[in-house]
Formats: structure tokens, sequence, C-alpha cells
């Protein structure tokens, strides 16, 4: 009767097994497989270019805008004549330190250069970054915005002409990939392998035809189509999470084109430590609660069904070895690793495929983590 009463439970545990490996493999053939694809025919057509409004906001980011801002200046984007087609407006938000005379200094240069200063006790409209984003907003003279941060820059001189060549087509937004800079950590290393698992999954979701998030530091829209977000009752839920919010009240599978060329990334700096990345990581998740009922159903999914074939794998790696269960973990985590090794290929010198197992075991730790500010918290401030 021991017997009996002891293997139950191992069967019941494999047959879950089974089924979490069965979900996770559904979500790499139908979703993450799906993001490969836009790495094909991404070649620019040529056209007249179309003038655009490149848009920071910026908190104590004196620093970082005398690094990366002549990148952001030096793009080329001309016309027939050779003036610049493009202006960069920045928005000096409450800062403290010597951004307001850095930006000054750019504008004796850079003729095309803005910056709008917003003192620490204007009253606010907007909770957070959205208020120094509607003001940016405000302030373009152009239809087409590229939207990017203050601690990034373009990988090339062609990022605007590549980020912004498909709303000059029929689409409305645009959703680029934002790679952080590489240093030799662990911390480092699990940043660029998550910053790369999540354009996957956004990408594999878009062209499925469920696009539903972005990187505020890599993305384009109308103008048109930003007013019409900032017009919804969910954009001033939250300060943060402007990026997912716009994709949220104005992305659908027509209107939105995801660029993966080499040309169209920006480079991040990453945090130090994992406190700081941590702390992060809460203000960005805590949109994940606002997104299409549809879309929370399937994140969900894919996120339990992850944690569960690592948990039930260990598990009965313990109590109950057997060639099925290797056989059917092997099967899921090449399909996966696969993906994940392509896509790096694709966007990115380096190699991450040794520590591949180490960070998809990672991530499921990484969402218990944060589960409180996926489904409770909201952060109250966008820096």
């Amino acid at each position: 009767m021991s017997v009996i009463f002891t293997a139950v439970p191992i069967y019941f545990l494999l047959g879950c097994f089974v089924i979490a490996i069965v979900v996770q493999i559904f979500f790499a053939l139908f979703f993450s497989m799906r993001s490969l694809f836009v790495f094909r025919n991404q070649r620019l057509r040529k056209r007249d270019l179309q003038p655009v409004s490149i848009i920071i906001c910026a908190h104590n980011e004196a620093k970082n805008l005398a690094r990366f801002l002549p990148a952001i200046l030096s793009q080329r984007y001309t016309n027939e004549g050779g003036e610049k087609c493009f202006e960069v407006i920045v928005v000096n938000d409450a800062s403290t330190d010597e951004s307001n005379q850095v930006l000054l200094d750019f504008e004796k240069k850079f003729p095309h250069l803005k910056h709008v200063s917003i003192s620490q006790d204007q009253p606010r409209t907007f909770k957070g970054k959205k208020f120094a984003l509607s003001l940016g907003v405000q302030q373009a003279q152009y239809e087409l915005l590229l939207l990017t941060d203050a601690d990034c820059f373009p990988i090339s001189d062609n990022w605007l002409k590549e980020m912004t060549s498909p709303l000059m087509e029929e689409n409305e937004l645009v959703a680029g990939f934002g790679d952080m800079k590489a240093q030799q950590s662990l911390l480092n290393a699990f940043i660029r392998w998550e910053t790369l698992h999540t354009f996957v999954q956004f990408a594999g979701f878009a062209r499925a035809g469920l696009p539903f998030m972005a990187v505020g530091r890599n993305m384009a829209c109308k103008k048109s189509v930003f007013f019409k977000a900032q017009q919804s009752l969910l954009w001033n839920k939250i300060p943060s999470g402007d990026d997912d919010l716009l994709m949220r009240c104005c992305a659908n599978g027509t209107n939105t084109a995801i660029v993966a060329t080499p040309n169209s990334i920006t480079i991040s700096e990453p945090k130090q430590t994992w406190k700081e990345w941590l702390h992060q990581k809460q203000r960005h998740v805590s949109t994940g609660k606002l997104y299409k009922p549809v879309v929370q159903v399937l994140l969900t999914g894919y996120a339990f069904s992850h944690a569960a074939v690592w948990f039930l794998f260990i598990t009965l790696l313990f109590i109950a070895p057997t060639f099925s269960l290797l056989t059917w973990m092997i099967l899921r985590c090449v399909i996966y690793w696969a993906i994940w090794t392509i896509a790096n290929s694709k966007l990115r010198s380096g190699k991450i495929s040794p520590l591949l197992p180490l960070f998809d075991f990672g991530w499921a730790v990484y969402n218990f983590l944060l589960s409180p500010y996926i489904f409770l918290k909201n952060k109250q401030q966008w820096k």
C-alpha cells in the first residue's frame, strides 16, 4: 500500500510536468519563434524623408547628456539640400545638476536642438515622466516622433532613419531593440539576457497580432497616436509605463512594426548592483496589470508554466529521475535556447549560450521576487 501511495504523487507530478512542458513549447512555437521573422526583409525602401522630432526626457542626466547627446544630434538624416530634417527636444525635468548648462552649451553648436525646463514646484497634469513627455510632444514641430532616453545612445548614425522608416508607410507605432552595454559581470550578463528575452517575447506577440509593449528608450510613433493615448483613462494610472501604455491604448495587429536591424539599436548604461536593477525592474513590471486581459492571461500562463517546468524538473530529478523526464526537458530547452541564441546573433555580438541554463532558471526566481509588483504594487516615481 505504501508503494502505491508514494507512486501516485510522483505520477501526478510527472503529469503536471509534461503539461507545463507542452504549454511552454506552445508559447515557443506560436509566439517566440515568430520574433525571428522580424530579422527578414527589413531593407529600407527609398522614399522622401519626412521630418522627425526626437524627444528625450532627462532628470539629473548632465553626464549622460554630455556623453550621448552628440550621437543623436549627428544623425544622418538630411533632405536633398543637405539640411537636417529633424529636431531634438530635451525636457529637463526638475534637474538639480548641471543639465541645463550642458543643454545651453549644446544649443550654441546645434541649432536643431532645443530644450524645455520644468521647475521643481511646477504643477503637473500627469504623473511621473508622462508630464515631461507631454511637454516635449507639445513642443514638437513634426508629426513623426522618435522617443529615447538620456542614458543611452544609438549604435549607428542611421538609427533615426531606420527606426522611423515604418512610420512612412501605414504604421503608427514602431518598437525597437534597446540593448544594454556589455560589461564583465554576472549581473550584466543576466541583464543583457533578460533584455533579449523581453524583446523576443514582445516581438513574437506583435507578430502574432498582439503588440503589448515597447521600450521607451527606442520607440517611435505618430504625434496623433500619442495624443490619443494621453486621452485614455489608463494613461495617468501610474507614474511610469508611458511606453507600454502607449502600446496598450493604440497598438493593434496592423498598425505596429518591430524594427531589429543592426543600425536601429540603442545602447543603455546598465545598473551596477542587483539592488539598483531590482528597483528599476519593480517600476517596469508594475505596468503589466494594465495590459489587455488576453495579454495578461497569456503572459501569466507563460511565466507560470516556465516556473512550473523548472520546479517540477528539479523535484522529480531528486525523487524519480527517468529517461522521459530528461527527454522532455531537453526538448523544451533546445527549442528555447536555439531561439534566444539566433536572436542574440542577429542583434549583437557576444555569446550568451554557456549561461543560458542559469539564466533560464534564474528568470523563474526573478518572477517570484517581483511578483508583488506585477500583481499588487505600483512604483510612484519614474527615476
